[in-house]
């Protein structure tokens, strides 16, 4: 391991000399492409002079005790040098391990979620709604921008589908974990005879797309334009704005009609057709190269239920890991980082798990 990172550390000082040197500052391609790749290795480089530095104090305290030319009292410091510096080895190594582990390459990118209300009709759509909510105040919360592309909104308030984009740095690597089947369990406001009901909202997560990565021919495109429909907006029914987009040969509709503007529209919808056929294709891809991988700490699949709200224990529960929390409120108005921060921590183990067994 610590060869690979003196691999790693002699090219961060080749990119470091190559930063300087003005053919590359003037090549503004160029330049972001080596800044990217030297933030990418900084940390690890940090961390490896954390590890030189107790390796150094570890073998300068073992020479010393060895040579026996120390009085009593040096002695005794010394012994407590060499055993901090040793648990700070084993420590690093760890943290150097798991810096060096693959990265989803993804994890940097802006994410669209699409969030569908399932079983339990009219409940699973206001449920839908509060999903919705806690994703934008989670986002709010890091300094991430969120943008609606389409809703499809029920009578009381709630969403049978809802979808939007979120913008941020990291966006991907903290929400690829929410994919899959959310399950609800309350009384609804409806229900006079007080019995809880059960209703689930299906949540799909996709790193946007770029156009680089994904080629699609204007011939496979059907395009609509309708009048907008839905709750409110002084423009609903009046203008031809909103967008269907047919890909002919998946047979795959998205639809956009939060704009006024018919462009703006057609640019969003493009933007979720686009993340969609990707991530078709990615998924074909994983399953050639590796039937075990298990990405989003678990199977990945949508239809896999993944976490259940209690309202009446104001519990959440993460099937893919067994976590429980007792704290729904505060994880409803978006502090979804405990819960994140446990399922990245298992995603970690499950590929060291992995690399030891290759």
């Amino acid at each position: 391991m610590i060869e690979k990172v003196k691999i790693l550390e002699d090219k961060y000082n080749e990119i470091n000399e190559r930063l300087m040197q003005p053919d590359v500052v003037n090549d503004n391609k160029q330049y972001t492409a080596l800044m990217k790749e030297y933030s990418e290795l900084t940390p690890i480089i940090e961390k490896y002079s954390e590890y030189k530095s107790a390796e150094a104090q570890f073998k300068e305290a073992e020479e010393m005790l060895e040579s026996g030319e120390t009085d009593k009292e040096f002695a005794e410091l010394l012994r407590q040098q060499y055993q901090d510096s040793k648990q700070d080895i084993e420590r690093l190594t760890k943290e150097l391990t798991l810096l060096l582990l693959p990265k989803d390459p993804n994890d940097e990118k802006n994410v669209i979620m699409e969030i569908r209300g399932g079983a339990g009709g009219e409940e699973a759509a206001l449920f839908a709604g509060s999903l919705y909510r806690m994703y934008s105040l989670y986002a709010a919360a890091k300094g991430w921008n969120i943008e609606v592309i389409n809703t499809n909104e029920t009578e009381l308030g709630g969403y049978k589908e809802i979808s939007f984009m979120i913008e941020g740095a990291g966006a991907y690597s903290r929400l690829k974990y929410e994919s899959g089947v959310h399950r609800v369990q309350r009384v609804p406001e409806t229900e006079s005879q007080g019995r809880i009901h059960t209703s689930t909202v299906t949540v799909a997560v996709l790193p946007e797309a770029e156009d680089v990565e994904l080629e699609i021919n204007d011939k496979d495109l059907k395009i609509d334009v309708f009048r907008s429909s839905g709750a409110g907006g002084q423009h609903i029914n009046k203008t031809s704005s909103a967008i269907r987009i047919t890909h002919l040969p998946t047979g795959m509709v998205v639809e956009c009609q939060d704009e006024r503007s018919q462009y703006k529209n057609k640019d969003k919808a493009m933007k979720v057709l686009r993340s969609r056929l990707l991530e078709i294709e990615q998924a074909k891809h994983d399953y050639k190269i590796a039937s075990e991988r298990r990405s989003q700490v678990g199977t990945g699949d949508r239809s896999e239920r993944i976490r259940t709200y209690n309202f009446p224990e104001s519990r959440i529960s993460d099937h893919r890991i067994g976590l429980t929390l007792y704290k729904l409120d505060s994880f409803l108005n978006g502090n979804l980082d405990e819960v994140i921060d446990a399922l990245a921590t298992a995603e970690q183990a499950e590929k060291l798990a992995g690399q030891e067994n290759v």
